[in-house]
């Protein structure tokens, strides 16, 4: 790859997805809030939904967060608790990967739930369906880096991809330099994750930021039923 295609979708793009990504999720909160909804087809299909989306949701939080603080956490810290880019690479793989099957097989399951069943798919729309086809491919390409991987267990490579992500939020614009040399696999999954994000305002993935937290701490709540004394059944007189 040449270095101004690098420079383009690797230096450019994540800026244009980041944009897109504040911009589109603010106004669309701001104009749809009742569209703010994962929209579910439980009734429709209970089981396979249930495994499929524990599964993919368990996997993809741990990915996300394993992404989120293995590369913006900076250089200098894991150095400081004696953490070798080696080991670092190597929880990543072993991490990553058992996550990564999770993830796929719970996809796996929504996807063929989204399209081989007549009322699931008649419910659905064209975005639904196009996402979570988007998120499998992205789930396989991340899989698919582990082999890659495994050739580079001094951790270098992936102090390449560190660099690259701090680079970018501390908008340094030769970030796109630190990757310029790494395999098109690798390329290829940081496209399509930017382009994800593009994707998010406009599709149910926004359901993510409604997370119902402060039902954790919320003050309890006790239905007490009262008897009511004041009207009492009448008597009738016996007869006589």
């Amino acid at each position: 790859m040449s270095g101004y295609i690098n420079t383009l979708l690797f230096g450019i793009y994540p800026y244009i997805a980041l944009v897109v990504l504040i911009l589109g999720t603010a106004i669309r909160y701001d104009r749809e809030q009742y569209g703010w909804r994962s929209g579910s087809s439980q009734l429709l299909r209970r089981r396979q939904l249930i495994w499929g989306s524990v599964l993919f949701h368990v996997g993809v939080l741990v990915i996300f967060f394993g992404h989120l603080v293995g590369l913006l956490t900076p250089i200098a810290i894991f150095d400081a608790l004696g953490i070798s880019h080696g080991a670092k690479q190597l929880l990543a793989i072993v991490a990553g990967g058992v996550a990564g099957v999770m993830a796929i097989i719970g996809a796996s399951l929504l996807v063929h739930r989204r399209l081989f069943d007549a009322r699931v798919r008649a419910n659905s729309s064209t975005t639904d369906t196009l996402i979570i086809i988007l998120l499998w491919i992205q789930l396989a390409l991340g899989l698919m880096t582990i082999p890659v991987s495994m050739q580079h267990l001094d951790g270098e490579e992936m102090v390449k991809f560190m660099s690259w992500a701090q680079g970018i939020f501390t908008f340094n614009f030769e970030a796109s330099s630190h990757i310029l040399e790494v395999s098109f696999i690798f390329k290829a999954h940081l496209f399509l994750g930017l382009t994800i994000l593009l994707l998010f305002p406009f599709t149910r993935l926004v359901h993510m930021l409604s997370v119902p937290l402060g039902f954790f701490w919320r003050p309890g709540y006790q239905v007490v039923r009262e008897r009511n004394h004041r009207a009492q059944p009448t008597r009738l007189p016996a007869a006589e």
